[in-house]
This record gives C-alpha cells, structure tokens and sequence, in this order.
C-alpha cells in the first residue's frame, strides 16, 4: 500500500491517477499550493532572477544588471510597485528560454498584476524590437500589428523610457537585495494589489 504521508508527517493525496482523486485528496493539495504560492514562490523568482548575474550574451552589461537598471528607471518615474517588480522581472527568461523570454515573464506574472502590465511584459520582446530587429534581419515595424491593441502605448511607453535605455555600465544599478522585499510582497499573501491567491 502506498504511503500516504511524507517523512515529516504531513499528509499526502492517496490517487495515483488523477481520475481517481477525491475530495479528501484536494482538502490536501489546495492548502499545501496556497502555503507554496505564499512561501516559495518568491523565492524561486529571486533564485531565477541570480542565474542572470554574469550572462551578459554580448551586451555591455549583464542581464541582471538590465532588470535592475530598467526598474530603476521606472521607480525613478514615480511607477507604483506592480509596475515595478513587472519592469524587474521583464526579462527572467533570458537565460531560460532566450527565444521567448517574455513569454516566461508574463506567464510568471500573470495571476498577480493587472491585465495592462501583463500585456506589457507579454509584447515588451516584440514592441522593443523597433530599436533593433532590422539588424538581425527581422522587421522592426513587426510591432505594428499590435498598435490597436489598448494596451499597446503601455507597453511601448516601457520600452521607450524603461527597456530600451537600460544597458548602461555606469547607469545605476542597485543590488537585488534593494528589491527584494517587493518581490516577497509581490508573491506573497494578499500581493501588492490583492491579486494574488488568498490565503486561505
């Protein structure tokens, strides 16, 4: 028979096939996703955010420092903290999926900020690709398409003041640890908006 609690003692479904579980099984599970979404979330977020210290990728400064530069910007702006942890963690995925990080960010995001932010994060590859796309032989005016979207100036005022300038070796960088207490805020209960998962 199939042990149904862990070394620690704590309780464990008993279905081994998903058509098969029961309500005392999701009586389990739910509490345990909502103590790992108030918990280890923000945690994985800035362990991921870490692996971008020293991936430069040929620019002239490290993809971290990006993502830092780029919040400062928008919090020097007077941007409120959604909008700033969505400019911090724009690019997460750069080192996880390079070819749709943005993607990675928003899907990351998306239960915990406002539909105009996530659209923002969403396109943010697309919309900043007006800076460079026609040297790599893409179409820089790809962004186009997008521009009867209504989030659409959102995302591109990010690119325009925040993203796009953010490249700068003797721009000011503040260390993770300056953000960190908003990431934790940001995952954890209640979030930054009320957005996130309840905490019960």
């Amino acid at each position: 028979m199939t042990d149904t609690r862990a070394a620690g003692g704590e309780a464990r479904a008993k279905f081994t096939r998903m058509d098969e579980c029961t309500q005392e099984d999701w009586n389990i599970i739910i509490p345990a996703l909502f103590e790992h979404s108030h918990t280890a979330v923000a945690e994985n977020v800035l362990q991921q955010l870490n692996t971008l210290e020293g991936d430069h990728g040929g620019f002239a400064v490290d993809r971290l420092s990006h993502c830092l530069q780029t919040a400062h910007l928008a919090e020097q702006d007077g941007k409120d903290e959604e909008y700033i942890v969505c400019a911090l963690l724009h690019d997460i995925g750069d080192v996880l999926a390079p070819l749709n990080h943005p993607e990675i960010a928003a899907a990351i995001l998306k239960p915990y900020v406002k539909p105009e932010n996530h659209w923002m994060v969403e396109h943010h590859g697309t919309v900043q690709g007006y800076y460079f796309w026609h040297f790599i032989g893409m179409d820089r005016n790809a962004r186009d398409q997008l521009k009867d979207h209504e989030y659409y100036s959102h995302c591109e005022e990010f690119c325009a003041k925040y993203d796009m300038p953010a490249f700068d070796p003797d721009g000011v960088t503040p260390p993770l640890s300056y953000y960190e207490p908003l990431v934790r805020k940001m995952f954890g209960p209640g979030g930054i908006n009320g957005a996130t998962l309840p905490a019960e």
